[in-house]
């Protein structure tokens, strides 16, 4: 149960690296002593962050501390399984009479056939932005198109696509240019079980203009992600919040920590100095370029225009529509546009 306990003096960052790093959806809150205090979900750390807590905040405000719980003993696994199908919980607490931590019951095992939401296929479209020229990875760019870049004995948009069809995702459309004929040649020859459809720029358009060569083709919110970013995150929750929330444009958002390795120098309003800030710390939540976008909002997009997704969330605010932001860690998101991360990037897969 290690992996999925922590105590109440942890930071909302660290809850969300611990969940990312298992693989869990929740965790069992308790005291020092092994005493249940609660449980936190990612849900639960998405609501916080979205209310304007910071990331560095302690999580004692945030998690349940009313949790459902069972009674080593006094419970039946009928009772258990009513309780996970009628309440949709990941996980469920189970504790002596003195209130002490002794199990944790999960959704997968307690049903033995699985998270059925998690077998619930998605089967919505995936937009891939895949014509930019990747002049952040040059050399390798000069010869390859930026989706071919290998990583780890495979290109990088095989990686992407890869998470997609693990969630039920069978539909993908590229939007292609520079060194389109390569990338067309690669998809022949690997000869894919999926559909796959390209989508022509003759010219480049920037992050969304060619979005709109597909407007009138969806009836459904549909994924669009950059070709250079491989997110680990629960993408059926991602597209349950979109849906739920009624968002017309939802990004995805990486939490990430800044810190200047100076002291920084606060002046007052006379231009003296006021303090200075030992080396300060920010935290930012930063475009990942993976979205849910609503078919309707494709028809905002002007025509054989160069325009970029950043455009079109303006453009959608000014028209009163509605754009969500669904957090995750800074871990569950891997650029592989430029060198840096492309070395860790590497490692991390």
């Amino acid at each position: 149960m290690k992996n999925i306990t922590a105590q109440p003096d942890i930071t909302i960052r660290q809850a969300m690296k611990k969940l990312s790093k298992f693989g869990k959806k929740c965790l069992v809150i308790t005291d020092e002593k092994n005493l249940l205090l609660g449980t936190l979900s990612d849900g639960d750390v998405r609501k916080a962050i979205l209310k304007g807590v910071t990331v560095g905040d302690p999580i004692q405000s945030v998690y349940q501390q009313k949790p459902t719980v069972l009674v080593e003993g006094k419970y039946s696994l009928v009772e258990a399984k009513k309780l996970f199908v009628n309440h949709k919980f990941d996980l469920i607490p189970v504790v002596n009479e003195k209130g002490l931590l002794v199990d944790t019951l999960f959704l997968e095992a307690v049903l033995k056939n699985g998270d059925s939401r998690q077998k619930e296929k998605l089967d919505v479209p995936v937009i891939i932005m895949a014509g930019g020229r990747g002049t952040r990875m040059e050399p390798f760019t000069k010869i390859l198109p930026k989706p071919l870049v290998p990583v780890n004995e495979k290109p990088i948009i095989e990686h992407i696509i890869e998470r997609f069809i693990n969630v039920g995702c069978n539909e993908f459309h590229l939007t292609v240019n520079y060194k389109s004929r390569i990338l067309k040649a690669y998809f022949e020859e690997l000869q894919p079980d999926y559909g796959l459809h390209f989508v022509e720029e003759q010219e480049p358009l920037g992050t969304a203009g060619s979005l709109r060569f597909l407007d009138k083709q969806f009836d459904q919110p549909f994924f669009v992600t950059n070709c250079d970013i491989i997110i680990k995150a629960d993408y059926r929750s991602l597209y349950d919040l979109h849906r739920k929330f009624g968002y017309d444009i939802t990004l995805v958002a990486s939490a990430k920590e800044y810190v200047i390795p100076y002291g920084t120098c606060e002046l007052n309003s006379e231009g003296h100095l006021s303090h200075i800030n030992e080396k300060p710390q920010y935290d930012f939540l930063i475009n990942t370029g993976l979205y849910i976008l609503n078919p309707d909002v494709l028809k905002l997009i002007p025509k054989n225009k160069f325009y970029h997704i950043t455009h079109l969330i303006e453009d959608a605010k000014e028209q009163g529509k509605k754009v969500g932001v669904f957090p995750i860690d800074d871990d569950a998101w891997i650029d592989v546009g430029q060198w840096a991360e492309y070395r860790q990037a590497v490692d991390r897969l």
